[in-house]
Order: C-alpha cells, then structure tokens, then sequence
C-alpha cells in the first residue's frame, strides 16, 4: 500500500511540476504547448516510464534521492523576455515546495497526525522539497541553470551545455559516495522541510517503510 501511493503521488506531482512550466510559459508568449498538450495532467504527456518512474525510484530505494523525471519542451524564442524564461524555469520546482506545503500541513491535522497515512504524506512532502532543491542547482539540465541561462554569454552557454546529462549523473554520484556532500546536501533538506512545516520524524518513517515495501516488491 505504502509503495502504490507513493508511486501515485510521485507521477502526480510530475504532472504538477511540468504543468507548472507549461503554465507560466503559456502565459509567456509560447502557446505552442498548449497544442502539445502539456497544459493537462495527462502523466503520459510529460514522462516514460523507465526514465520517469523505474529508474527515479531505484535511485530513491538506494539513496533517498528524488530525482526529477518529466520534461516538457519549450518554445524560448516565444517567450516575452529573458525574465520570462527564468520564470519557466522556477515554476517547477515552486509548485514542488507548494505542494510540500500542502502535504506537511495535511500532516499536522489532529484526524491525520498518528495514524498509518502520516509517514506516507510526510515523507512525500519531504520528497518534494528534496527534488525541488535539487532541480534548483545550476547544472544543466536542471532548473537552476535554465533559470541562470538566459543571462549566460552564448560562449559560457555552448559549454555549459555540452555537457549534456553527465553533470546530473556526477551529481548523483558525489551525493551517493561523498559524505560531506551527503551531509550538506540532506541536512539542508531535512531544515528547509522542517522550517517548511513537514514532521521529520514521520518522514524517515515514511522512507523506511517506502524503501521496503520498493526492495521487497523489486527482491
């Protein structure tokens, strides 16, 4: 039960995140992806299911990190400004931290808190902020460099870029074998979720019980 929730949950805000970016780039000038059909919670619109589900949740069983796993393809050259492609970029990971919000204040209610549903929903709020901390740093192709992107010399951009997916993967792996930068990186996720309103303790709960449940169906 635990694991098809957060399987629900997870494509849910997939959809949400890439909505997000639709959303605000429809409002930008790009209307193109509204023929695309982005502006839609259609999960199959946005994502495939080895590289949006399969592999985001081995990486999270291994090593509680949640990673991005939908894109959505956008027209910059139809965008108003600079300001409004740095717009795009940030929506998503806004609409991972509104959702954290909403998620930890579902929480704290009195018919919720201690009940078998408070790890599942804490620990999703607290996936939400650990992905949208993640899409916000800035290597490509995450968020936080396509919000920094547009005020790059094209040189600086071309070089940035050809690095293509590598930088997350590198990421991934300083995180993965670096304590300092575990330690850097999850101790600033467990302050922002918790100055956020998500309780810690029945989010570890949460992620002990989804790494389980995810082992045991994968054993």
């Amino acid at each position: 039960m635990t694991f098809l929730l957060v399987m629900v949950f997870w494509v849910f805000s997939i959809c949400l995140h890439e909505f997000g970016h639709a959303a605000v780039a429809y409002w930008g000038g790009d209307t193109s992806v509204r023929d695309k059909g982005y502006l839609s919670f259609n999960p199959m619109r946005y994502m495939d299911p080895v590289s949006s589900l399969f592999i985001p949740m081995i990486i999270l069983a291994l090593g509680g990190i949640g990673l991005p796993g939908g894109a959505v393809y956008i027209n910059t050259s139809l965008l108003r400004s600079r300001a409004w492609e740095t717009a795009v970029s940030l929506a998503g990971p806004a609409t991972n931290l509104m959702f954290a919000i909403v998620l930890g204040s579902i929480v704290r209610l009195d018919f919720v808190s201690g009940t078998h549903a408070a790890p599942i929903l804490a620990f999703l709020a607290w996936l939400q902020v650990c992905a949208a901390v993640l899409n916000l740093l800035p290597i490509p192709p995450l968020d936080g460099y396509g919000a920094l992107a547009p005020y790059l010399p094209h040189n600086v951009r071309q070089q940035f870029e050809s690095v293509g997916y590598f930088g997350i993967f590198i990421l991934i792996a300083l995180l993965w074998f670096s304590q300092t930068a575990n330690g850097l990186f999850f101790g600033f996720i467990f302050m922002f979720s918790a100055a956020l309103g998500v309780p810690i303790g029945d989010a570890i709960q949460g992620y002990q019980d989804f790494t389980s449940a995810l082992r045991g169906s994968i054993l």
